[in-house]
């Protein structure tokens, strides 16, 4: 089963919960999906997908489920977090939890709303918590080089090469740069991952502005500027939402949504769904689809995935039974609007154990 779950983090005031509750507005019954919980502070959320509704009618199914994904609200950090500030070591073992962090980024300004600081600074508020968590995989890191003293003593191989990676790892945090900026071989990433480290997780930037508000990015302000440049220079993904959107729109009707959002300078779309998708990238998802009369539904695995993997979204099983897939991409299906059609003209395809499966596949196992 691919790996589902984002950690909604950030500083005090800067919209984290108010995402998380725009994020749950879309959120999906969790008893469809073997990874859910009930906690309230996890979100599972659809991942939007046009094809699915496609492939729903094309089959006429009585059921239609969407790939999702978990969203956790994480406790808001402070300052000394990684020294056990705050809810420090809760916040932390919470992102460790977690497969990729979504970090709230609070860019616009509103005397209502305090900022921790008395000052709305992007990057100052990104370079806060990421110094958090790199101080925290240094306390990680620096404990397994002073237990490991006694094996590299004796000469040990294993314990000289992790020592090896460890050394660098320290450097990197003591630099100030996260462990996702060290380029790492596969033999080394097995020894990192035993290590869990929280800033080797993949991080989306979400900059969160307000609608009819003061925003750094419309104000050409230099703020936004430097945080740009960072986005851009350190290869960051990262996405534009408005978390109060959607929380002022809950009670209103499709119609008076439009008008109201019709009022707001830049407020067409609030960003939720661009969110759900980059999340999905950033975990290196994909989905395929199964669809028949019974229900039409998106599973999510791993790119690189070959079909025996990507049966085991469905059932473990399928990895060990496997025998052969039947395959077509979901255009050509509905293209040709029957599978008869589609298997006159060869488009139907018999794909063995080594099949890397492709995003938008349609498959049918047999087993």
């Amino acid at each position: 089963m691919a790996s589902l779950s984002i950690g909604i983090v950030g500083l005090p005031n800067v919209g984290k919960s108010t995402l998380f509750n725009a994020l749950t507005k879309k959120s999906v019954p969790a008893q469809n999906y073997p990874f859910c919980t009930i906690d309230p502070s996890v979100g599972v959320v659809a991942v939007p997908d046009t094809r699915l509704q496609k492939l729903t009618e094309f089959s006429k199914s009585a059921k239609t489920i969407p790939a999702a994904i978990e969203f956790v609200d994480i406790a808001g950090l402070v300052k000394g977090a990684s020294e056990g500030e705050g809810l420090g070591n809760k916040f932390l073992s919470n992102i460790r939890e977690v497969d990729a962090i979504a970090e709230v980024v609070r860019i616009f300004e509103d005397s209502d709303i305090i900022h921790i600081d008395g000052k709305v600074d992007p990057l100052k508020d990104i370079e806060v918590v990421n110094l958090e968590l790199i101080l925290a995989d240094l306390q990680t890191v620096t404990k397994r080089i002073a237990n490991l003293n006694k094996e590299v003593k004796k000469g040990d191989k294993e314990a000289i090469f992790e020592q090896e990676i460890l050394l660098k790892l320290e450097k990197v945090f003591q630099d100030g740069k996260l462990a996702s900026s060290l380029e790492i071989s596969e033999k080394e990433i097995t020894i990192i991952k035993l290590l869990n480290l929280l800033t080797i997780k993949p991080i989306l930037y979400v900059l969160n502005k307000k609608a009819g508000g003061k925003n750094l990015d419309e104000m050409n302000d230099e703020r936004y500027a430097k945080l740009l440049d960072f986005l851009n220079l350190s290869g960051a993904k990262w996405v534009l939402v408005d978390a109060g959107i959607e929380q002022e729109l809950k009670d209103l009707s499709s119609e008076e949504k439009k008008e109201f959002r019709d009022g707001l300078a830049g407020a067409e779309d609030d960003g939720i769904n661009n969110l759900i998708k980059k999340g999905y990238e950033l975990l290196n998802l994909i989905t395929y689809f199964t669809t028949g009369e019974d229900e039409t539904r998106a599973w999510t695995i791993v790119k690189g995935w070959t079909a025996p993997q990507a049966g085991t979204a469905i059932h473990n099983d399928f990895k060990d039974k496997f025998i052969r897939a039947e395959v077509i991409n979901w255009q050509d299906l509905l293209g040709r609007g029957s599978y008869a059609k589609a298997r006159e003209k060869g488009l139907v395809r018999t794909e063995g154990k080594e099949y890397i499966v492709q995003d938008g596949d349609v498959i049918e196992f047999k087993i």
